[in-house]
């Protein structure tokens, strides 16, 4: 069913930097105690709709090098039901300064089926400089720095930095792009905001939310030509949670969807009814 390459095999990954690729902001808002749950599923012309994956996301307060942060934590895995046909175990980890709120660090360890990768980046923005280094599965592991400017994100960074967008900034045909550091590269990221949309959100009912269609940059330079496009709903309130996202594959569609949360700071005022 499942493309190794296409699907399951970095879906998670996929997930992240749509949740976080959309808006700019001054200010990230970081919640302690905030948790998300999704829930991910595939379908096709001759396939039903079907759970295949879930992922966490959850914020807690911590300490690193003996400093206070808050750290973020994202988990994703594979529903058990297809845990046969590719094992997906992955987690991602950052360390944010609570003055600041730029990121310090960011951790990666994702098993897929018999593909591992580990990476970590260190931030330097006193001199605009991250300190990578990465491996995959047993061969030695390789290091860069890379020179970023004052946008440049990991992609749970990405992940929160929409989330205090002013209102009056949400205009139809806004496009923006950001900066998105991977382990030996920077990639670009664009999107679009489509309009408000009522959406139906499976099993939590139907909610107010701005639409964003959004592309990722193949890996020469900042060309989108035959970049990968999605589609994300965010609700259109002061918590601006990511409530749905829709991804076109080669054969069918891959979509994610909240399913529960708690600890939010603000009221959901986008929820209509179930």
């Amino acid at each position: 069913m499942f493309n190794k390459g296409d699907t399951m095999k970095r879906y998670f990954i996929i997930l992240c930097l749509l949740l976080g690729s959309l808006l700019p902001a001054s200010a990230q808002l970081y919640v302690p105690g905030e948790t998300l749950h999704y829930r991910m599923s595939y379908k096709a012309k001759l396939f039903p709709n079907t759970e295949v994956a879930k992922a966490v996301m959850q914020t807690t307060e911590a300490t690193l090098d003996g400093a206070p942060v808050y750290k973020v934590h994202g988990y994703g895995e594979t529903a058990k039901a297809f845990s046969w046909i590719l094992p997906v175990n992955d987690a991602y980890t950052i360390w944010i300064d609570p003055t600041t709120l730029r990121t310090k660090r960011f951790n990666s360890n994702l098993h897929e089926g018999d593909y591992t990768f580990k990476s970590t980046f260190i931030y330097d923005w006193k001199n605009l400089n991250v300190h990578t280094r990465w491996q995959v599965r047993t061969r030695p592991e390789k290091f860069k720095t890379m020179k970023i400017s004052d946008q440049g994100m990991d992609p749970l960074s990405l992940y929160f930095n929409l989330r205090t967008v002013k209102d009056e900034e949400i205009k139809e045909g806004y496009t923006k792009e950001l900066e998105m550091v991977l382990e030996d590269t920077v990639r670009y990221l664009s999107f679009r905001f489509d309009g408000r949309e009522v959406k139906k959100v499976r099993n939590l009912g139907k909610f107010n939310t701005l639409r964003f269609r959004c592309k990722i940059a193949t890996t020469t330079e900042t060309s989108f030509r035959d970049g990968t496009e999605f589609v994300v709903w965010i609700s259109d309130d002061k918590n601006k949670i990511p409530l749905y996202i829709e991804s076109p594959i080669k054969v069918g569609s891959v979509c994610a969807y909240l399913s529960s949360y708690e600890g939010l700071r603000y009221p959901l005022d986008s929820f209509i009814k179930k």
